[in-house]
């Protein structure tokens, strides 16, 4: 019997995948909005929901918690600027829009940003 498995892969391999992670959370936490594939999106989603949740007490704990994932500028903006605005939100930080399709290979391409 098949095991359903969680999330997509990609056409990448564990590390690969994480690191793209890591890349694009970074770009989102930078910059507030990219656009990237619909697939990438959907994976991105949950990743940084999972960050900006933990980084919402603002202790030195949840501090040390997300330097583990992100780096420095990254995780410091996220703890001190993007964090204390949704501490009266219980989920749903992030938006999700479909654009346009990619001319080059068709892929369906979409929009993420803060809510």
């Amino acid at each position: 019997m098949r095991d359903v498995r969680r999330g997509r892969k990609l056409k990448r391999i564990a590390k690969q995948r994480k690191a793209l992670l890591v890349s694009l959370a970074v770009n989102l936490i930078v910059r507030g909005k990219i656009t990237t594939t619909h697939a990438k999106a959907k994976e991105l989603r949950p990743f940084i929901e999972r960050l900006i949740h933990r980084a919402t007490p603002g202790t030195l704990h949840t501090n040390r918690l997300v330097n583990r994932v992100l780096p420095k500028i990254a995780a410091t903006k996220l703890v001190r600027e993007i964090a204390p605005r949704y501490r009266e939100r219980t989920g749903g930080y992030t938006r999700i829009m479909k654009t346009k399709i990619r001319r080059g290979d068709a892929a369906p391409m979409a929009v993420i940003e803060f809510v």
